[in-house]
């Protein structure tokens, strides 16, 4: 950005707009990808042969839905490496098409019944390409919002857009809530599933034809000018000289994950299992969520005003006693709706994060950097947390709060790194 763009003291209407579309297409592209969840039972029960035992059903739907997060790595590097290299827009377009449209060939697919393995094998790959896809979304939206504001803008700038990824999860349950409300099981099974899909496809595509208004990020444009673009692989350049930025890359991610899964994806079905009601963890779940998208714009503009690094250590320290008090209280059985959406609003944190980890990249190859921390990161620690929790909670109930403390003591000590470096910031460009 120019100096004058820098002492701006908001937004302009043009930046506002960038942020509401980019926004928008953020949520329908995480509401296609987290779609397939809410209806796995369904999905099991219509691709998967009748005589197959249930439990094997749901396991073989869940192993469709875990395909869509190995692909992600594959998908975001691609993405950001031509991103670097012929433009961030052009990638942030791709990757909302690769969502839209396997979303809603999804709704039409046939199903077991109809053409036999063909069925799950479709799904699958359908599944592939919508991992692929955003793997390269929410990196590639992060870098695209910061470099249309100024730096003093860029942690409000990513909360947007991490408000619109939880949007997206929200409108997933919402609508899966609804349809199951409205359709009887037999009509579920015999057309209803399809609704959500044929939607997120038709909404994906419109989202697609909205962002076609966006423009180039002016720090692209400033690199074309210059002719200043990486000259070799940019993931090369990223594993060879900014190792430090993909490990403090990765462990930011790795804190994200841990509030964003185990907070907001988890938490319900570990509220169930503590005799809380399916509708009233739900419940809890969709304020905890609301709470999550406001705070990260509250924590995005405190970001900017008063520091990154401050203000992930003060969320982090929230994160660690929010939850451990909300979660004490359900296990004592005192659960409350309201005490969820507080542990919920430390989730704001996701504010800070990607504003944190991409602004360690020099612009030439800030997507392939931020994109191979980010993935990496998403994928061991996204694709474990809820299999050893799981596992660990077995023998130790408290395993989800002594995990999010340990993690809160993690954030901390991030944001006091990245504060005590605010002075002299590894790159900022």
């Amino acid at each position: 950005m120019t100096a004058s763009d820098a002492s701006i003291p908001g937004l302009s209407r043009q930046q506002i707009k960038t942020l509401a579309l980019a926004s928008l297409g953020g949520a329908l592209e995480f509401y296609d990808f987290v779609v397939f969840v809410f209806f796995a039972t369904t999905m099991g029960a219509l691709f998967f042969p009748a005589d197959m035992p249930q439990w094997l059903k749901l396991v073989q739907a869940f192993g469709i839905f875990a395909a869509g997060y190995l692909a992600r790595p594959l998908g975001g590097l691609l993405m950001a490496h031509f991103g670097d290299l012929s433009g961030r827009k052009r990638m942030f377009m791709l990757s909302i098409l690769l969502m839209a449209v396997p979303t809603l060939l999804m709704g039409l697919l046939p199903t077991y019944a109809q053409i036999g393995m063909a069925a799950p094998l479709l799904l699958l790959l359908l599944r592939i390409l919508q991992g692929a896809a955003i793997g390269g979304e929410a990196p590639g939206a992060w870098v695209f919002v910061s470099e249309h504001v100024s730096k003093r803008h860029r942690n409000l700038a990513c909360g947007s857009l991490s408000l619109g990824l939880l949007a997206g999860i929200l409108l997933g349950s919402l609508v899966a809530r609804a349809v199951n409300a409205a359709f009887d099981e037999a009509q579920l099974l015999a057309w209803g599933w399809r609704i959500p899909f044929v939607a997120g496809g038709v909404f994906g595509l419109l989202a697609m034809v909205l962002r076609r208004q966006l423009h180039e990020t002016p720090v692209f444009a400033e690199l074309q000018q210059r002719r200043a673009l990486s000259a070799e692989t940019p993931l090369k350049a990223v594993v060879r000289d900014h190792a430090g930025a993909v490990a403090l890359g990765m462990l930011l991610t790795w804190l994200l994950t841990a509030a964003v899964v185990v907070t907001i994806l988890m938490m319900p079905t570990f509220l169930q299992g503590m005799g809380v009601s399916r509708d009233a963890a739900l419940a809890g779940n969709a304020l905890a969520v609301l709470a999550a998208m406001a705070a990260n714009l509250v924590a995005g503009a405190l970001a900017d005003r008063f520091g990154a690094g401050r203000v992930l250590a003060l969320w982090s320290l929230l994160l660690g006693v929010a939850f451990w008090w909300f979660y004490r209280e359900a296990q004592a059985g005192a659960y409350s709706q309201w005490h969820y959406a507080i542990a919920g609003s430390a989730v704001g944190l996701t504010a800070m994060i990607p504003a944190i980890a991409l602004g360690r990249f020099p612009a030439p190859v800030r997507f392939s950097g931020l994109s191979f921390a980010y993935n990496l990161a998403y994928a061991i620690a996204g694709g474990l947390t809820p299999v050893l929790l799981s596992l660990a909670m077995k023998n130790n109930p408290d395993a989800p709060m002594q995990y999010i403390a340990v993690m809160a003591v993690l954030g901390v000590g991030l944001g006091v790194f990245v504060e005590s470096r605010s002075r002299h910031p590894l790159q900022e460009h």
